[in-house]
């Protein structure tokens, strides 16, 4: 996954909380440009770590994933040289899936 730090990790951490938000909303939380925000979140959305949320289908409202929190709990980690980001997080998820 190629992430857009810091803003990537930013949006990810607004949504930490487990609260739903719309990229209008982000965007004056996190004071950023609105379209750069819609950009990223169709992003985060493909690397599975927000879901579009309803009630309708078009709706704007993401949530973060499993996988955003397990992200951003690794975010140190991101670009450090010889870790493997990608496979770090899959790790991570599989191992707190298997004490499920």
């Amino acid at each position: 996954m190629k992430l857009a730090v810091p803003t990537d990790f930013d949006i990810l951490n607004a949504l930490s909380n487990d609260k739903r938000n719309t990229a209008v909303n982000l965007s004056h939380e996190l004071d950023k440009n609105r379209s750069y925000i819609n950009t990223r979140l169709p992003v985060l959305a493909d690397y599975g770590l927000v879901d579009r949320v309803g009630p309708a289908k078009n709706s704007g409202l993401y949530e973060i994933t499993e996988k955003g929190h397990v992200t951003l709990a690794k975010r140190e980690q991101y670009r450090t040289e010889g870790v493997d980001f990608d496979r770090l997080v899959a790790n991570q998820l599989e191992r707190a899936n298997a004490s499920d």
